[in-house]
């Protein structure tokens, strides 16, 4: 399968360290799932805890194939920098959208339906199925 037809995904943390955690974990429960292009865009540019508007921008651009770039993101300040990015228009590849799921089983979720050639539609079902996984 070409990664030109996959959907990119974005994950978006406070954290650098906790958002390319998460896009290994989601990429290796995917089994590897190394043709999906997946980007971290955790914390700030100088390395601190936060979120970059720059940086979620960089890595959207690095993952769109022309399928759509599903974003994640963990917290609600995360949520605001991907909101105001879409609100611009023109700062995020056309097609990226705001998934509504939780950060860790909604980025495997995500991971695991892109990697089966899904459209972002799909992606971003699987993803916010998520919430209904029971733990108990």
């Amino acid at each position: 399968m070409s990664d030109d037809k996959l959907v990119g995904i974005v994950l978006v943390s406070h954290s650098a360290q906790v958002a390319a955690a998460v896009a290994e974990l989601a990429k290796g429960l995917a089994g590897g799932a190394t043709a999906v292009p997946v980007a971290p865009a955790g914390g700030t540019e100088g390395g601190g805890l936060g979120t970059s508007a720059e940086l979620i921008a960089a890595a959207a651009a690095a993952v769109d194939r022309g399928a759509g770039v599903a974003v994640l993101t963990d917290l609600g300040s995360a949520v605001l920098t991907v909101k105001a990015l879409l609100a611009e228009g023109d700062e995020l590849p056309a097609g990226s959208r705001l998934i509504d799921a939780p950060f860790v089983e909604g980025a495997v979720a995500a991971v695991v339906t892109a990697a089966t050639g899904a459209d972002l539609d799909a992606v971003q079902a699987a993803a916010a199925d998520a919430y209904t996984y029971r733990k108990v």
